[in-house]
């Protein structure tokens, strides 16, 4: 069985590597960072991840610009995404499973709940 290769796109250099630290000690999956939209552009066509863990408020390019681009590349848009937040509400929520949201953590997040949740719903 293969190591699951996750994207971290967070602009908040903590989070991005705690989070990166907790998938791959706790989860022992491998965790590629990006700390921007359009480096995580970049990284998703050559890493090629199993599942992206992305911040939705960020400069330049926020989360959901960032989905628009993912969905729009036949060869990213089957990547589950899992929303990692600080906001606590959103409008459009009932939309999220039409652009391949499948969770939405807020943040602060509890290490270990983290990663048992992203489990969970990528079926890991």
């Amino acid at each position: 069985m293969t190591t699951k290769r996750v994207l971290v796109v967070d602009d908040e250099p903590n989070i991005l590597e705690i989070v990166a630290l907790c998938l791959q000690r706790l989860g022992g999956w491998e965790a590629v960072t990006a700390s921007s939209g359009q480096e995580a552009l970049r990284l998703v066509r050559t890493e090629r991840p199993d599942a992206i863990v992305l911040d939705v408020m960020m400069p330049e390019m926020d989360g959901f610009t960032f989905l628009k681009y993912l969905r729009a590349d036949p060869i990213t848009q089957a990547i589950p995404v899992v929303l990692l937040t600080g906001k606590s509400h959103f409008p459009n929520q009932h939309l999220f499973p039409q652009l391949g949201i499948v969770q939405t953590i807020p943040k602060p997040f509890e290490a270990v709940e983290l990663v048992q949740e992203i489990a969970k719903v990528l079926g890991w």
